[in-house]
């Protein structure tokens, strides 16, 4: 038996806007851009990964108009949980996002438990990690 992680969900204020940061700045390729009773479900991959995926979706995306609003509130407070993504080559990595006007949160630096890594916030004001494991 074998289990592997599909997709998960990244919940943005507007898949519009969070597109050139995920697409463009990370070079996740858009799979699937799917509409539905006003809103929209936009899903990511990597062109190294084939079978693992990201779905962007507003708050209010299938949800209840409570539970949307709920949502909202904690991506307001930039509170959801951040998203680790994971790159052989940080340090150009890193620049790319940037150069996308990403917002930096932190540098690449060496962590002292082992990976190299840097920050950002993604237009929504989700926390996005990028890491390089340890040298060998």
């Amino acid at each position: 038996m074998s289990i592997a992680l599909q997709y998960c969900h990244i919940t943005v204020n507007d898949p519009d806007e969070a597109l050139p940061f995920y697409r463009d700045g990370l070079g996740l390729e858009v799979r699937n851009d799917v509409a539905s009773d006003g809103f929209r479900w936009v899903t990511l991959g990597s062109p190294t990964q084939p079978g693992l995926e990201i779905v962007l979706s507003a708050p209010h995306a299938g949800r209840s108009q409570a539970d949307g609003d709920t949502l909202q509130e904690l991506l307001t407070k930039g509170v959801l949980p951040m998203t680790v993504f994971s790159t052989d080559d940080v340090d150009a990595t890193f620049e790319r996002v940037r150069a996308s006007g990403a917002e930096v949160l932190q540098e690449p630096i060496d962590q002292a438990w082992g990976p190299r890594d840097c920050a950002f916030r993604d237009p929504s004001g989700n926390m996005v990690r990028i890491q390089q494991g340890p040298k060998a």
